[in-house]
């Protein structure tokens, strides 16, 4: 049997923009998408810390080095700049997997891998 299990989240990310007349999405700087294994289109979770909101929408991949997390659309509505976001995806498995934790800075610029005991 398969589960839908993590597999891999950004945390504490600022949003750096939010731009409502965008069609949807999040921007991410492609440094983040690839050390978090984050593909464009890919389905991600944005939960909020800020204000609580939680959203799906998917990946747009931003200019390297530019730290940018952007949510696009209505997105925007919930999630403004400034915010503080953890960005999670998940992954069908029928085995344990070890998700990928990223720890970011104030700049959105990597820190480092955080490893999470079970």
């Amino acid at each position: 049997m398969k589960f839908n299990i993590l597999k891999s989240a950004i945390f504490n990310a600022t949003v750096t923009e939010a731009d409502l007349n965008y069609i949807g999405s999040i921007t991410i700087d492609e440094d983040l998408t690839e050390r978090a294994n984050l593909r464009a289109g890919e389905n991600v979770l944005i939960v909020d810390h800020t204000n609580g909101a939680r959203l799906e929408t998917y990946v747009i991949v931003g200019e390297r080095g530019s730290g940018v997390i952007c949510m696009n659309g209505a997105a925007a509505h919930l999630v403004k700049k400034g915010d503080k976001i953890t960005i999670m995806t998940f992954t069908w498995s029928d085995k344990g997997i070890v998700p990928n934790f990223v720890i970011v800075d104030e700049g959105n610029k990597f820190v480092k891998y955080q490893e999470i005991s079970s």
